[in-house]
């Protein structure tokens, strides 16, 4: 996907238009009225990128969450605290959810994967 498009004509930026008749992507020059087809259907991505801290701090603030479900049969290995908050969510690279444990002690914050 490229990020903008010129008129071959004019130099001036070809827009996204839709042909509802024949149902198809073309770009389109508000000047001189050139049009192309275009080679890919995708106008526009957004991707996000999260820095390493606010990742983290996403998952400490989970344990101080009162609608995730809370369990008492497991333990730290941190800090041997009896409470945990888990959730699952899809691990990178990996098929299928992985069950994610954060430990409920404030000062501990340590996660951990079943």
């Amino acid at each position: 996907m490229s990020t903008m498009k010129f008129c071959r004509e004019c130099n001036n930026i070809l827009y996204p238009k839709e042909d509802r008749e024949q149902k198809i992507l073309l770009y389109a020059c508000r000047n001189c009225d050139h049009q192309e087809v275009a080679d890919n259907n995708c106008v526009y991505r957004n991707e996000i990128h999260h820095s390493l801290g606010e990742r983290t701090q996403v998952l400490q603030d989970v344990a101080a969450d009162p609608t995730l479900p809370r369990t008492k049969n497991v333990r730290c290995s941190k800090c041997n605290h009896p409470e945990a908050v888990f959730f699952q969510a899809a691990s990178r690279g990996e098929e299928g959810m992985t069950l994610f444990f954060v430990c409920c002690n404030p000062s501990c914050g340590y996660r951990w994967r079943d």
